[in-house]
């Protein structure tokens, strides 16, 4: 692979690739594909709508918990990385909503495979 950005260091890059805004919660650019390694950063309007639905479903009511853990440093650098979130509680808390929300699509669509009546006219 050629080297991308050869004037920049490998640190400025990760910090434009993670989308250092100043601004609370909310430290993420919009979509985009990263040019080195190719891989795609949460939307801001992802997170905003994940965040947003946790919290209109009672589940960021209270903020008393604490969760505590020993975790690969490496896990949470390319999670920071692929999401572009910066900080561990919110990216702790962006992926528990994410679980928590889960709506389980697949499973459903999976499951109603061939459940359709065959002869039933779509209009198409």
């Amino acid at each position: 692979m050629a080297k991308a950005s050869a004037g920049k260091s490998r640190a400025r890059r990760d910090k434009q690739a993670a989308g250092t805004t100043k601004g609370g919660l909310r430290k993420i650019k919009s979509a985009h594909q990263e040019p080195t390694t190719g891989r795609f950063v949460v939307s801001k309007a992802r997170f905003e709508a994940v965040m947003r639905a946790a919290e209109q479903s009672g589940l960021l009511n209270e903020k008393g918990g604490r969760i505590g853990g020993r975790v690969s440093s490496a896990l949470v650098r390319q999670a920071k990385r692929q999401t572009g979130i910066e900080t561990d509680t919110d990216l702790i808390e962006f992926a528990l909503a994410t679980v928590a929300l889960e709506d389980n699509f697949a499973d459903a669509f999976k499951e109603s495979r061939g459940k359709v009546d065959p002869k039933l006219k779509l209009g198409f």
